[in-house]
């Protein structure tokens, strides 16, 4: 889906948020001869090369998680995403994605200390920066801070079937509030989710409503009379925040290396993806041969 300009937005993928999507969608019988899992990995990259084929991104970028590494989140607030546990299915198939993701000439982003939202945030900022726009594949809402004219959220639902198209006027239809008022959002209302409780007695109508008024969490922390909640709540707000700083390298316009993805996946046992890669490549090369016929 190209602009007036003729540029491709970045398609930007939250890689562990789609991984664990495929792992709860795609049969767990679906395993290498050796009987290891390998059902997330191939419900990724069907899904990938589905969204990929419906919205012709200029490239991909996908961001990860550096699990079992606390974040300067869990640091701010310990609590945060507390009692979270993964299948070891998942845990194994996670650290083989990225590779994949590589292989098929993606690219890749993944920080000790930093979660996917924030190098999904940094790829973003870059994009814009240098004049692009950027399609954010994720269903985390924490994404809604990152939405403007030039960056829309696509939301999946039903597996990968449907998507949302979220932008600007989308987050005031959700949140009540802009999207860069997000993270002020959230630190008063709570986001049960992350184990961030907000602000004691306020929730999402009242939090909308404060920011409306006020426009800032500073705004409402200014007329707020409980002192004792300051501190925390623009802590919650930190730990919210997407943090764009971490570096990240943007992939080159291209279509995705069919031939080293369906390598990477042979060499994991997902023989079935790595021939549905080489038939779609030979589709496609067949498709761009073929002349285009005027109507009649």
């Amino acid at each position: 889906m190209t602009s007036e300009d003729g540029r491709a937005p970045l398609l930007i993928v939250d890689g562990d948020n789609l991984a664990h999507r495929a792992y709860h969608s795609t049969p767990k019988t679906v395993k290498a001869e050796d009987g290891r899992p390998i059902n997330a990995i191939v419900g990724f990259v069907n899904m990938l090369v589905a969204v990929w084929r419906a919205e012709e991104p200029r490239a991909i970028f996908v961001a990860w998680d550096t699990l079992g590494v606390p974040t300067y989140r869990h640091e701010l607030w310990p609590p945060y995403q507390g009692g979270r546990e993964f299948d070891p299915e998942i845990v194994e198939q996670l650290d083989r994605l990225p590779g994949v993701c590589a292989a098929l000439g993606f690219g890749v982003g993944k920080a000790a200390g930093y979660e996917a939202d924030d190098l999904m945030a940094a790829a973003t900022a870059a994009e814009v920066a240098a004049g692009g726009r950027c399609l954010l594949l994720t269903s985390d809402r924490d994404s809604y801070q990152l939405v403007t004219e030039d960056v829309t959220v696509l939301s999946p639902a039903r597996g990968i079937r449907e998507l949302a198209r979220i932008g600007p006027h989308e987050v005031v239809a959700h949140f009540g509030v802009l999207p860069e008022q997000v993270p002020d959002f959230k630190a008063l209302s709570g986001d049960a989710s992350d184990k961030i409780p907000g602000a004691r007695g306020v929730g999402p109508k009242s939090a909308a409503a404060l920011l409306l008024r006020h426009g800032t969490l500073d705004g409402v922390l200014e007329s707020w009379s409980r002192a004792d909640e300051v501190e925390r709540l623009l802590m919650f707000r930190e730990v919210v925040r997407l943090r764009p700083d971490v570096p990240v390298e943007l992939p080159p316009s291209s279509p995705p290396d069919w031939e080293r993805g369906a390598e990477a996946l042979r060499a994991l046992g997902a023989e079935k993806s790595a021939e549905r890669l080489l038939t779609l490549r030979d589709e496609l090369a067949a498709a761009e041969r073929s002349p285009r016929l005027g109507g009649l």
